[in-house]
Protein backbone atom coordinates (compact mmCIF):
# COMPACT_ATOMS: atom_id res chain seq x y z
CA UNK A 1 0.00 0.00 0.00
CA UNK A 2 1.29 3.25 -1.11
CA UNK A 3 1.95 6.29 1.68
CA UNK A 4 1.05 9.80 0.94
CA UNK A 5 0.79 12.94 2.36
CA UNK A 6 -1.14 15.79 0.15
CA UNK A 7 -2.68 19.34 0.20
CA UNK A 8 -5.50 20.74 -1.32
CA UNK A 9 -9.26 22.46 -1.10
CA UNK A 10 -12.21 20.44 -0.31
CA UNK A 11 -14.28 19.85 -2.93
CA UNK A 12 -17.51 19.08 -1.48
CA UNK A 13 -19.49 18.58 1.89
CA UNK A 14 -18.15 15.86 3.72
CA UNK A 15 -20.93 12.93 3.94
CA UNK A 16 -20.71 11.36 7.15
CA UNK A 17 -22.57 7.98 7.92
CA UNK A 18 -22.54 4.85 10.19
CA UNK A 19 -22.84 1.55 8.92
CA UNK A 20 -25.48 -1.44 10.19
CA UNK A 21 -22.28 -2.36 11.64
CA UNK A 22 -21.90 0.74 13.79
CA UNK A 23 -18.72 2.03 11.70
CA UNK A 24 -18.30 5.78 11.31
CA UNK A 25 -17.26 6.78 7.95
CA UNK A 26 -16.77 10.39 6.37
CA UNK A 27 -15.83 11.28 2.91
CA UNK A 28 -15.42 14.14 0.61
CA UNK A 29 -13.49 14.86 -2.85
CA UNK A 30 -10.35 16.36 -2.64
CA UNK A 31 -9.00 19.01 -5.34
CA UNK A 32 -5.05 19.65 -5.54
CA UNK A 33 -3.72 21.55 -8.23
CA UNK A 34 -0.35 23.23 -9.34
CA UNK A 35 -0.12 26.74 -10.76
CA UNK A 36 -1.03 26.35 -13.89
CA UNK A 37 -1.61 22.96 -14.01
CA UNK A 38 -4.85 20.06 -14.63
CA UNK A 39 -6.59 19.57 -11.16
CA UNK A 40 -6.14 16.35 -9.54
CA UNK A 41 -9.10 14.80 -7.81
CA UNK A 42 -9.64 12.35 -5.28
CA UNK A 43 -12.02 10.62 -2.90
CA UNK A 44 -11.12 10.53 0.36
CA UNK A 45 -12.28 8.52 3.49
CA UNK A 46 -11.90 8.32 6.98
CA UNK A 47 -13.09 5.88 9.42
CA UNK A 48 -13.76 5.57 13.47
CA UNK A 49 -12.78 8.48 15.48
CA UNK A 50 -10.91 10.23 12.65
CA UNK A 51 -14.31 10.12 10.75
CA UNK A 52 -16.34 11.88 13.97
CA UNK A 53 -13.52 14.46 13.89
CA UNK A 54 -13.47 15.37 10.47
CA UNK A 55 -17.12 15.47 10.04
CA UNK A 56 -17.46 17.88 13.06
CA UNK A 57 -13.81 20.22 12.21
CA UNK A 58 -13.64 20.02 8.03
CA UNK A 59 -16.04 21.86 5.29
CA UNK A 60 -16.14 22.67 1.80
CA UNK A 61 -13.88 25.33 0.66
CA UNK A 62 -11.57 24.30 3.84
CA UNK A 63 -7.58 23.75 2.98
CA UNK A 64 -6.24 20.70 3.90
CA UNK A 65 -3.27 18.34 4.63
CA UNK A 66 -3.73 14.73 5.14
CA UNK A 67 -1.96 11.55 4.99
CA UNK A 68 -2.88 8.13 4.09
CA UNK A 69 -2.65 4.90 1.94
CA UNK A 70 -3.48 5.62 -1.51
CA UNK A 71 -5.91 3.12 -3.40
CA UNK A 72 -6.07 3.44 -7.14
CA UNK A 73 -8.57 1.21 -8.73
CA UNK A 74 -9.83 0.59 -12.55
CA UNK A 75 -13.81 0.21 -12.79
CA UNK A 76 -16.19 -0.75 -15.31
CA UNK A 77 -19.76 -0.76 -15.08
CA UNK A 78 -20.44 -2.17 -18.73
CA UNK A 79 -21.21 1.23 -20.12
CA UNK A 80 -18.26 3.12 -19.34
CA UNK A 81 -14.89 2.41 -17.57
CA UNK A 82 -12.15 4.62 -15.77
CA UNK A 83 -10.18 4.83 -12.89
CA UNK A 84 -10.93 5.79 -9.44
CA UNK A 85 -8.46 7.76 -6.86
CA UNK A 86 -8.90 6.80 -3.18
CA UNK A 87 -6.98 8.44 -0.02
CA UNK A 88 -8.02 5.82 2.63
CA UNK A 89 -6.87 9.21 5.82
CA UNK A 90 -5.11 8.38 8.95
CA UNK A 91 -4.72 11.91 9.82
CA UNK A 92 -6.11 15.29 8.48
CA UNK A 93 -5.73 19.17 9.29
CA UNK A 94 -6.32 22.40 8.19
CA UNK A 95 -3.58 24.11 5.73
CA UNK A 96 -2.52 26.89 8.19
CA UNK A 97 -1.13 28.48 5.22
CA UNK A 98 -4.54 29.85 4.33
CA UNK A 99 -5.90 30.75 7.76
CA UNK A 100 -5.91 29.64 11.64
CA UNK A 101 -7.48 26.95 13.56
CA UNK A 102 -8.48 25.96 16.77
CA UNK A 103 -7.42 22.76 18.26
CA UNK A 104 -9.79 20.77 20.99
CA UNK A 105 -9.08 17.65 22.23
CA UNK A 106 -11.95 14.92 22.34
CA UNK A 107 -12.23 12.19 24.79
CA UNK A 108 -12.84 8.49 24.18
CA UNK A 109 -14.26 6.39 26.07
CA UNK A 110 -12.62 3.11 26.54
CA UNK A 111 -14.15 -0.54 26.76
CA UNK A 112 -13.22 -0.24 30.58
CA UNK A 113 -14.70 2.60 31.09
CA UNK A 114 -11.45 4.37 31.18
CA UNK A 115 -11.51 8.28 29.77
CA UNK A 116 -8.50 9.17 27.95
CA UNK A 117 -7.40 12.43 25.67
Amino acid sequence: MDKITITGLVATTPRHLITAEGLPITSFRLATAEDDGPTNWYTVYTYRKLSQNTASSVSKGDRVLLTGNLHIRDWDNGERSGTSVEIEATSIGHDLSYGTSEFERTSIIKEDGLVSA
